[in-house]
């Protein structure tokens, strides 16, 4: 029979940390801190396969559900001795969602369950504070009456805050029971109003809406957004936590917070956190108030002037200090744990592995390796191959001039710059029109997911390092500055009020969420560098990684970049990138407008000390590592102007008339372009074109052998699909270069392959590879071609797509391994039948994905090219994929 609830606490457990697909994460670790014998509140979880059976079901339990539920509350109540229910002994319980994969501030939590009119009155006299028992029934009223009642959160904070204001009150702590007791009795009748029917009273009614409102909420907008964001599947589903409840909120030997076992932003190996006293869990991750530190080390380093609990409460912080040291040896990684301290007495609430920025990923890994917790491999694999992106783009010059305007926490490391705007909506639509800007918010929630992706940066005036913004942030390698309490915003005139300035909605500002500095303006910014534990990480992948990893580069400090970040040749350099230099193209459209053959060949004659002059400095700083140079690509419009005036410059130059300049881009005007003349149609068409490019190449590599250097060009003819087309370009290819070995006296080694972006050139590799080389997959147009979508037009629909599930990902960014992945598949088997020492590789941007890198060392190619800031990722995704098949 299948099991759906699973009991914790009292030092026992009925799961364990394995269990995450069935407790969830949540769930899991909480029966595993159990197990260790933490101090744990008492509870259950309910399944993962109860979530699943519950929307396959029409929304409906299995029928043995209600009967294991009615036992596993029945150990909590033994275990704490409270009845569930009781007007003179209340249990109290909190409600939690946990899905296998953490998702922070996602999905919905209920605390101090179990509360009513007579419960509260209980409570209040057996813990001898009237204003505690009511301050957690309208906590319990407010959270209920959002998350099952649909009672927008807003409305109870407006209730609230006119009951404050009539008072004459600023926080929540000053207020009596007896203001409590009547913000109690508005908040009920908000609900009666709002939904027409009064808050429910029984307990166990309480409990069944708490649970059917967090398996609702894994299929709300914002949990299905960061599903989408972060490639959680939705069959997954999410467990159920209940547990006795623990009270932080019960006077100054109180408190709640979390805390990390190390620095989640630095990686830094010191205790990490921040708390509050006499509160709940959600004041601290909410941002309602701003925390303490909870270190003195932190104290110090924030220069703050709050207490940290290692001196409000000593013999609890050496508790928690214990307890983190346990945690962090037994799980072997950083920890993120949550707390509650009860009249002196420390619970823990939560431990899962904790998020963490690259940088600190990357410290945290490498400190592991050193004090011998890890060894080298498993540091390879701790590592998210997509988090590399946070320490590969710029940061703030620590030269140029600041205009600081205020500061904050550094919540999420890196620099941005943008336009502020004051809701997620306007972030959106902003982007849209293509804007770059920064979300400024006293404090974000989750239904701010979308703009809080889109935004370069976010800014809040309230909440903490772990406050959502903060967490949130982290995860999207977002620079955040949060607790920014200088700083005001204006949601009603859209204005931000800093140091005495007021800065409209459009205003630049520029955020160092690794300092918390908010800048007005643009600040300068600098290149990254792989230095310190980036350095080593990507020693030990290099020992792991099987497949090769080169660029796509044509530019000399495109090269130098991608040579900078690891890589081990040029997989693409595309030449027509080339032509569009201003002393260049020129030439190129006097080439496009010849009438012959002898006018094509003149420009072209001119055209070839420049593209030769382009090889030669690739070959230089390439040092003799391979590059593959894919002969010109565009259809010859893309080189011909569009406005009258530049076509009159053209004109004059090619010494031609406008009306012949018209006639010619006439004549060159495709209905689809993409699928037109172009490639290696071209060189068909005009094969002194391929004749001028291969001399430059093979010019270029003969003289970078007199000077005693190595080079290694692999000739590529792209857009083949005939095996004609390709042996027709390999015949002028190799006349060149015999031509020139002759005229320069010397042998040259190089090779002639093809980029196999269609279809049909897949289906027929292995007659193609009867003399070409190599294949380099063009994965950009194979997508296209295959798919039959406009790379160009598509994003349009993708993102359509992807949200109503007809794709789970953009096949632009993540290989279609079932249909291109095929055809790749196909391509490689048949050209290894024909050729076996056949060398393959892939130059699209699929080239940088993880998951794309994976798929290519499971097929076997010999290399991956990628754009030169995503060289490191796809390094350490090979490593990863080669560790996946030990």
């Amino acid at each position: 029979m299948t099991k759906w609830v699973y009991s914790f606490g009292n030092g026992e457990a009925e799961g364990d940390a394995g269990m995450k697909a069935l407790l969830g994460g949540k769930g899991a670790n909480l029966a595993e801190m159990a197990g260790l014998g933490l101090t744990v509140p008492p509870g259950f979880t309910v399944t993962t396969e109860v979530c699943t059976y519950y929307y396959d079901n029409d929304r409906t339990y299995p029928d043995a559900l209600k009967a294991a539920v009615q036992e596993a509350l029945g150990k909590i109540e033994a275990e704490v001795g409270r009845t569930f229910g009781s007007s003179a002994s209340p249990l109290l319980v909190s409600v939690r969602s946990g899905a296998r994969a953490s998702m922070p501030g996602m999905m919905d939590t209920i605390l101090n369950l179990g509360l009513n009119d007579q419960t509260v009155e209980a409570l209040a006299q057996e813990s001898g504070d009237q204003r505690f028992a009511y301050d957690s029934y309208r906590r319990f009223i407010q959270m209920y009456g959002d998350v099952v009642l649909g009672v927008e959160h807003h409305s109870f904070e407006d209730v609230l805050e006119d009951h404050k204001d009539r008072l004459g009150k600023t926080l929540d702590t000053e207020m009596t029971g007896d203001d409590w007791r009547a913000v109690i009795e508005d908040f009920k009748k908000l609900v009666r109003d709002e939904i027409d029917q009064d808050f429910p009273q029984d307990p166990e009614e309480q409990l069944w809406g708490a649970v059917s409102a967090v398996f609702g909420s894994w299929m709300n907008a914002r949990a299905i957004t960061y599903r989408r964001l972060h490639d959680i599947p939705a069959e997954w589903g999410t467990a159920v936590n209940v547990q006795a409840m623990v009270f932080g909120n019960m006077g100054d030997d109180c408190a709640t917070g979390v805390c990390f076992t190390r620095n989640p932003s630095t990686g830094d190996n010191h205790f990490y956190g921040e708390y509050l006293i006499n509160a709940q869990g959600e004041d601290v991750v909410a941002g309602i108030r701003t925390p303490q530190p909870l270190t003195e080390y932190e104290r110090d380093q924030q220069e703050s002037t709050a207490r940290s609990l290692e001196t409000a409460m000593p013999e609890v912080y050496a508790e928690l200090a214990a307890v983190r040291d346990k945690l962090e040896r037994h799980y072997q990684d950083m920890q993120d744990m949550e707390f509650t301290i009860e009249r002196s007495k420390l619970w823990m609430l939560q431990t899962r592995t904790g998020k963490r920025t690259a940088r600190a990923a990357l410290k945290i890994a490498v400190d592991m390796v050193d004090d011998g917790l890890i060894d080298r491999t498993e540091a390879v694999a701790r590592v998210d191959p997509a988090q590399l992106d946070q320490l590969l783009h710029p940061t703030l010059d620590p030269n140029a001039e600041r205009d600081i305007i205020g500061r904050g926490l550094p919540a999420s490391p890196g620099a941005a710059t943008g336009k502020i705007v004051f809701s997620a909506e306007d972030a959106e639509a902003w982007v849209e029109k293509g804007e770059k800007v920064i979300l400024c918010r006293t404090e974000t929630s989750p239904e701010d997911i979308n703009g809080m992706h889109v935004s370069e940066g976010i800014l809040t005036t309230r909440g903490g390092m772990t406050s959502h913004a903060a967490v949130v942030a982290r995860g999207m390698g977002t620079p955040c500055v949060s607790g920014a309490g200088e700083l005001r915003v204006d949601y009603q005139t859209k204005t931000l009020h800093a140091a005495g300035r007021v800065l409209e909605e459009g205003a630049v500002i520029t955020l160092d969420g690794s300092v918390g500095e908010v800048m007005a303006g643009e600040v300068a910014m600098i290149q990254p560098e792989l230095t310190g534990d980036f350095g080593r990480l990507m020693e030990w992948v290099d020992e792991v990684k099987v497949i090769g990893v080169r660029a796509n580069a044509e530019t000399p400090l495109d090269a130098l970049t991608a040579k900078k970040f690891g890589a081990e040749g040029i997989g693409l350099s595309r030449t027509e990138h080339m032509f569009f230099d201003p002393h260049r193209i020129v030439h190129m459209r006097r080439m496009i407008l010849a009438t012959d053959e002898a006018q094509r060949r003149e420009a072209l004659d001119a055209l070839l000390p420049h593209q030769r002059q382009d090889f030669l400095e690739l070959f230089h700083i390439m040092d003799g590592l391979p590059i593959t140079i894919r002969l010109l690509d565009p259809p010859l419009n893309e080189f011909l102007p569009h406005t009258a005036e530049e076509m009159e410059d053209v004109a004059k130059a090619a010494g031609v008339t406008m009306e012949d300049v018209r006639v010619r881009r006439a004549e060159l005007d495709e209905a689809n372009p993409m699928l037109g003349h172009r490639g290696c149609r071209l060189a068909i068409s005009y094969p002194e074109i391929c004749e001028m490019q291969a001399r430059a190449i093979f010019e270029a590599q003969a003289e970078i052998i007199k000077e005693g250097k190595q080079a290694f060009p692999e000739v590529m003819v792209p857009l083949v699909c005939i095996q004609r087309e390709f042996d027709m370009q390999k015949e002028i290819i190799d006349r060149v270069a015999k031509a020139v070995m002759e005229e320069q006296d010397m042998e040259l080694d190089y090779h002639v392959g093809t980029m196999i972006e269609l279809p049909r050139a897949c289906l027929i590799a292995d007659e193609i590879a009867e003399k070409a080389e190599f294949f380099s997959f063009g994965t950009n147009d194979l997508t296209q071609t295959t798919y039959g979508f406009s790379r160009d037009d598509a994003g349009h629909f993708l993102d359509i797509y992807q949200r109503q599930g007809v794709l789970e990902t953009d096949p632009f960014v993540s290989i279609d391994q079932s249909g291109v992945g095929e055809l790749v598949e196909i391509a490689v088997e048949r050209g290894r039948e024909t050729r076996p020492d056949i060398k393959l590789g892939i130059c699209g941007e699929h080239g940088g994905d993880p998951d794309s890198v994976a798929f290519c060392h499971r097929v076997g190619l010999s290399y991956v090219s990628c754009s030169p800031f995503r060289v490191p990722i796809a390094r350490l995704a090979a490593a990863q994929a080669a560790l996946a098949d030990k």
